[in-house]
């Protein structure tokens, strides 16, 4: 193992409805070169036990990234790397835990410094699906007359909007392993902003073919909080499945401009 691998720890977060699965080429390519890298399972997600309809505040669905940052020992640091709306997972930590975190590189995914408290920032960062009809499924566990407990894309509709550049190899694996993300702890949420939140360098990964966040939605993102670095991929939604390798050279060239012995 090389010295400055040793440094790197990755922490790949998923998005919504997916789980550490997605990101199986991406951790064996990170192996392959003896870096270390940790896939979580968010709460109710991939083969965590929890159901997602009993989920309710952003905190509770985050507890195993919480965890893992919390019982870092003293001296270590981490890459994050979230996709989708673990992005705002992303940003939760670094408005909690910015002296853990080395990094944090955003793909395709939400990049809101105070999360959802305006109209521009559902104009800019919330999926709009309805262009291609009634594409979900959804699941009112505290009751019909409650809001919604979580929700999926219909399987007819997930290698359209999420994986059409995909193998129909890996969007048939999807298919069998995507749950309902919970819903209520994405109702307005929004962060009190850290004071060291913007002591972590970010990086913005576009998704130049996306069907969920638009070309236009990444834009304004990166433009309104703006990253360190930029970099952009010929992929849909799903880069670690259509792109791993594009996806993987993007995460080892963002990570080449930090001093991980810091």
């Amino acid at each position: 193992m090389s010295g400055a691998s040793k440094k790197l720890h990755f922490v790949a977060v998923h998005g919504f409805g997916h789980g550490a699965w997605c990101w199986y080429k991406i951790r064996y390519l990170f192996e392959a070169l003896d870096y270390k890298v940790t896939c979580l399972d968010l709460k109710g997600s991939g083969i965590d036990p929890s159901d997602p309809n009993t989920i309710f505040t952003f905190q509770d669905y985050n507890k195993p990234l919480i965890d893992l940052l919390s019982n870092l020992p003293e001296n270590e640091k981490v890459i994050l790397i979230g996709h989708s709306a673990g992005g705002l997972s992303l940003t939760y930590a670094i408005h909690r835990f910015a002296k853990k975190i080395h990094m944090a590189i955003y793909v395709a995914a939400n990049m809101l410094k105070l999360g959802f408290v305006t109209p521009q920032d559902y104009k800019d960062a919330d999926p709009d699906l309805s262009i291609y009809g009634d594409v979900t499924t959804t699941t009112y566990g505290l009751g019909a007359d409650q809001p919604p407990t979580s929700v999926i894309i219909k399987e007819e509709f997930q290698r359209k909007i999420l994986y059409h550049l995909s193998s129909k190899e890996d969007s048939t694996l999807a298919a069998m392993l995507l749950r309902p993300g919970p819903l209520i702890p994405f109702v307005g949420v929004h962060f009190t902003e850290g004071l060291d939140a913007d002591s972590v360098p970010r990086v913005f990964i576009k998704t130049m073919h996306d069907r969920v966040i638009k070309q236009e939605q990444q834009d304004a993102m990166v433009s309104r909080w703006p990253p360190s670095q930029v970099f952009e991929l010929e992929s849909e939604h799903s880069p670690f499945f259509s792109t791993p390798a594009d996806l993987f050279g993007c995460l080892l060239k963002a990570v080449a401009s930090i001093n991980c012995a810091t």
